[in-house]
């Protein structure tokens, strides 16, 4: 498969029916007020594994063949918890490949699910070269977190959820890493209604995405401790599909900081009652931060996972300082 479709993201849906789930699409009157019209949250965080990224991973997994002795990923973690539990129900070794960026609550709940892990060097450039010497050595096959046609169409069920259950929606925002979400969303909620606006949304230190659509083709980016650690890595420099649906599809790409999805993650565990993490908060990072312009609406963004280290999320909701890496938060208590 070299091209993706709706067709595709149709059949996608069809596939994971049953175990991923069709999740919420609820109002929060506190962004709402914000940004001058409805704000939607699309809950990903009900999903089975606590993250969206289950549905490319059992979309994929479960078009495997019969023979598939197994598979493999290298992941940031929530890729690496869809690919276990979609493992697990097709009865099949999973070996999960991360860097040590990735936090310890992520590698306990692939752990838990029946994985082996592979913890390699200090990005997800190198957790991805272990799993390919793991495809070319032991015979797995690997599923890619966000260049697999499969996995960028289990993806895009998110978007025609949306699209299909608020057809009135005018901007929809999109946390943004390797693609395989922002591309398969965009796709299917710009060829249901073309004029929707669609915006990609990541951090401002080592956006692979972003800087790569700058430079108008693949590149490599340092990859840093971030609050949003799900989008952190990069896209692969021969990379296939979502960078050129990113390319085509998204109309703007927008970068918060630290301090912004510090405040965002705050604000949606004291007005939404949310836990969820760094990377789901980024379209209200953005929102809050002025960062948007002028937005029509109604608006929806993704709150795309739940997996949060809750040692660093207790802080950030106490007000606390965080440290990341050599990069420090100052903190300070919710204030709406």
């Amino acid at each position: 498969m070299t091209s993706l479709t709706l067709c595709d993201i149709f059949e996608a849906r069809r596939t994971i029916d049953g175990i991923a789930s069709d999740t919420p699409l609820v109002p929060s009157p506190y962004l709402g007020a914000r940004a001058g019209g409805e704000f939607l949250l699309k809950l990903e965080t009900t999903q089975p594994v606590g993250a969206f990224k289950l549905r490319g991973a059992v979309n994929a997994v479960f078009k495997l063949k019969d023979a598939t002795r197994g598979v493999t990923c290298c992941s940031t973690g929530n890729h690496g918890r869809g690919v276990a539990f979609a493992a697990r129900a097709r009865g099949i070794r999973a070996v999960i490949c991360m860097s040590s960026l990735v936090p310890q609550t992520k590698i306990d709940g692939i752990k838990a699910l029946g994985a082996e892990v592979r913890i390699v060097g200090r990005s997800q450039d190198e957790a991805l070269a272990e799993s390919q010497r793991l495809c070319a050595e032991e015979g797995l096959t690997e599923i890619s977190p966000f260049d697999d046609p499969h996995v960028i169409a289990g993806q895009g069920t998110i978007g025609l959820e949306i699209m299909q259950r608020r057809p009135d929606i005018a901007t929809l925002l999109v946390p943004l890493s390797g693609g395989g979400l922002a591309g398969g969303v965009a796709l299917a909620a710009k060829t249901i209604k073309p004029s929707v606006r669609v915006v990609g949304i990541s951090m401002d230190r080592g956006a692979a995405m972003h800087a790569s659509l700058a430079a108008g083709r693949p590149v490599e980016v340092e990859e840093v401790a971030s609050l949003a650690d799900s989008l952190g890595g990069g896209i692969g420099l021969d990379n296939k599909l979502s960078f050129r649906l990113c390319r085509d599809f998204l109309d703007d790409v927008i970068l918060v900081t630290e301090e912004d999805i510090y405040r965002a993650l705050q604000t949606h565990y004291f007005e939404d009652r949310l836990v969820c993490e760094g990377a789901s908060a980024v379209g209200a990072a953005a929102l809050l931060a002025g960062r948007l312009g002028d937005l029509a609406g109604p608006v929806a963004t993704i709150i795309t996972g739940r997996n949060v280290d809750m040692t660093v999320f207790s802080a950030i909701i106490g007000g606390a300082a965080v440290t990341l890496g050599d990069y420090r938060i100052t903190g300070a208590p919710y204030a709406a």
